[in-house]
């Protein structure tokens, strides 16, 4: 099988990464299964035709959340189930970013520190939304954590997908108009203040490691000094899109959620040496620039973005909290009087999920044409 541009850069560099830095275990694990996925060495599926006895042989996946080969298939299936807990209801895209002077802290704390900022964004639109100036209930929130910029930097944000309509304290529904309910700098100081006081308290309870880019916070008076710089900062969370009628705003969010730091389509050149890949440059109008790299600092920034093993980067919140959120959608659906929408993937296989997507019928035979391709065995992955 031709090598994607990844696999062609990892195969470059990847051991010249490991012998300048330590990558971790589910770093090196990331970057195995990206350059084994559909190679074969994974195991494939035979396949044999029962008109011409034609044998086709499928490569296995290697379903590492971070391989751009392997999302597709999970985005649209993930999509399917979003849209059918779907409301009438406006739906908004928000976006909660940190000052870059918090980004070496983050990088060092990851497990926490994301979970931090996923629970500050999720409670500053939730308190904001249970204001009767606001809203006056809980509205269904999806956030997805994304950490890269276009150029493969350290940008940890926040993407939150909002609907306009909730369940009041009452558990009668409320609903807002087509514009956004929350004022920007209400939504800006609100996550500020949280989001510091919540640091704070971790630095002075000892829970904070600080690498070799921070280590100077480790200082009671630098630390002091650095985090009231920040809370003097202005904070800008960027309201993106609205939904009237919610539209296609989950078919909008799985562009983000199984969304990897980079993909194939936007690498131009590989060489032994280097790579070159477009961009977008934000603070020049989103003009599209060419990057130059050289393989090892591609990897090297690619890694920066594995996430640490077992963290959700997808969550759900408020009416959508996985405890209460099968039943809060029955209320909810009850009131409206319908559900708009029905999950059409539900108990499909993987195959059945391709026909309905991309009219692909694995049974079609590419040698004859014939309707009789028939699943006939499989080889396993190779252990080193």
């Amino acid at each position: 099988m031709h090598k994607s541009k990844i696999q062609q850069i990892l195969d470059h560099a990847w051991n010249q990464y490991c012998d300048s830095f330590c990558p971790s275990s589910v770093q090196s694990k990331a970057a195995h299964s990206i350059m084994n996925c559909k190679s074969g060495t994974l195991g494939c599926n035979i396949s044999i035709c029962q008109d011409c006895d034609h044998t086709a042989f499928h490569h296995n996946s290697c379903r590492n959340r971070n391989c751009p080969n392997c999302q597709a298939v999970l985005k649209e299936v993930w999509i399917d189930q979003r849209r059918s807990e779907v409301i009438d209801a406006p739906y908004f895209h928000v976006v909660f970013t940190v000052p870059a002077e918090l980004n070496s802290l983050i990088y060092s704390n990851q497990k926490l520190l994301y979970s931090l900022l996923h629970r500050c964004s999720a409670e500053t639109l939730i308190e904001l939304a249970s204001d009767h100036k606001y809203l006056g209930a809980t509205p269904g929130i999806i956030q997805v954590l994304h950490t890269w910029g276009q150029e493969l930097n350290f940008h940890p944000h926040i993407h939150c997908i909002i609907s306009g309509g909730g369940l009041s304290k009452d558990r009668k529904l409320k609903t807002c108009q087509s514009r956004f309910f929350i004022p920007a700098k209400v939504l800006a100081r609100k996550f500020r203040g949280k989001l510091l006081a919540c640091i704070n308290d971790h630095y002075h309870s000892g829970k904070l490691c600080f690498s070799a880019s921070c280590r100077s916070l480790r200082n009671s008076y630098a630390w002091k000094e650095w985090r009231d710089a920040l809370y003097k900062k202005p904070w800008c969370p960027d309201i993106r899109e609205t939904f009237n009628g919610f539209g296609n705003a989950i078919e909008y969010l799985g562009r983000y959620t199984h969304r990897i730091a980079i993909t194939n389509t936007r690498i131009k050149t590989v060489t032994e040496e280097l790579v070159t890949f477009m961009a977008k440059d934000y603070k020049n109008n989103a003009l599209t620039k060419e990057v130059t790299l050289t393989n090892k600092e591609f990897v090297r920034r690619l890694m920066m973005h594995v996430l640490p093993c077992g963290f959700q980067k997808i969550r759900y919140y408020g009416f959508l909290n996985n405890r209460s959120k099968q039943k809060n959608l029955t209320l909810i659906f009850r009131i409206q009087g319908h559900r708009r929408f029905k999950a059409m993937f539900t108990g499909l296989s993987i195959s059945e999920v391709l026909k309905q997507v991309w009219d692909y019928d694995v049974h079609i035979c590419p040698k004859c044409g014939g309707n009789n391709m028939r699943h006939s065995g499989r080889t396993y992955a190779l252990r080193n």
